[in-house]
């Protein structure tokens, strides 16, 4: 059993290696790193979970999320302890990745020069990855929870993020002008901490961060990010959902919503006893389940073809 000590190292390492040869990803080695996901990817190889599929991931709880995840041996998607803005909205999307380390300045000149001479980038750095948001993303950035003289978004760049995606941002790190940014209204965001001071991007005078980074798997905490990630993030805490689980995770919370649904109904009604709602349903509730169902089915929070297609593999 490898140690989580050892798991990150390695992670930190592969970041390293692939910001040598290319800051961002190829599509290639976004493909290579994907291999699971086997529906539609955005041009640069990023996979493109459904936008229906995110519209249906709004109402999964931490929880359903967690155990479809752990239970395919998925163990360090999950993080909390975050400060929130807009903290009872829910925040979904597909992971944009930007991965910053304190700043160096012979890493951050060449940087500069190949993404500005090489790539056509433009402004600073903190810039890139904001550059390359649409619709339905969510910036994940991995900012070391840089604090003092860190912050790289305030109301500007908030309201640029917000513009491109409609969404917020995972941010391991400290925001600033967070009056501006609850003012933007819908910019649904976890953040590590606070702080008035700006970010200080000069590396021939004071230099605080370097993109080190973008669209490569990333570290948030204790969760491991890939680009198109589904994020999840309700309730002070945030789930990275891999692409190619995500149809599982949004079946699973379904199948359980209506259960449940079902057997609050029928325990305000008392025709069954607690007892029987908290254990293996027998045929009978089975088949009444099934009934309701079909009764209901115009009237349930789940989409009414996913009830069909649920009703045609029972067997009660």
């Amino acid at each position: 059993m490898y140690s989580r000590r050892f798991i990150w190292l390695t992670l930190i390492s592969i970041c390293f290696a692939f910001a040598a040869t290319a800051q961002q990803l190829s599509k290639e080695e976004l493909i290579f790193l994907t291999p699971e996901w086997k529906g539609e990817r955005f041009p640069d190889g990023r996979p493109k979970v459904s936008d229906a599929l995110l519209d249906r991931m709004k109402l999964v709880t931490l929880e359903e999320a967690w155990a479809v995840l752990r239970n395919e041996n998925y163990k360090f998607q999950f993080e909390d302890g975050w400060q929130t803005i807009n903290p009872d909205s829910v925040l979904v999307g597909r992971a944009v990745t930007a991965t910053f380390v304190p700043g160096r300045p012979d890493i951050h000149r060449v940087i500069d020069d190949r993404g500005h001479n090489r790539d056509k980038r433009v402004k600073s750095q903190n810039s890139w990855p904001i550059d390359m948001l649409v619709k339905r993303d969510v910036y994940v950035v991995d900012q070391f929870e840089a604090h003092v003289d860190g912050p790289t978004i305030g109301d500007n760049l908030g309201n640029s993020i917000f513009t491109k995606t409609g969404n917020g941002i995972v941010y391991n790190g400290a925001i600033r002008d967070i009056k501006g940014l609850k003012e933007i209204g819908s910019f649904t965001s976890f953040f590590r901490s606070y702080h008035p001071s700006h970010h200080l991007n000069d590396p021939n005078g004071q230099l605080n961060t370097t993109l080190v980074g973008i669209n490569t798997p990333t570290r948030i905490g204790k969760a491991t990010v890939m680009p198109g990630d589904v994020v999840l993030g309700r309730n002070g805490a945030v789930i990275f959902i891999p692409p190619h689980l995500a149809e599982k995770v949004v079946k699973t919370s379904e199948i359980v919503r209506l259960r449940d649904m079902f057997g609050h109904q029928r325990l305000r009604e008392q025709k069954y006893t607690p007892g029987q709602i908290d254990n293996r349903w027998s045929d009978e509730i089975e088949k009444d389940f099934s009934q309701w169902l079909n009764a209901n089915i115009d009237k349930l929070p789940v989409p009414k073809e996913q009830i069909q297609e649920l009703l045609k593999q029972r067997t009660w």
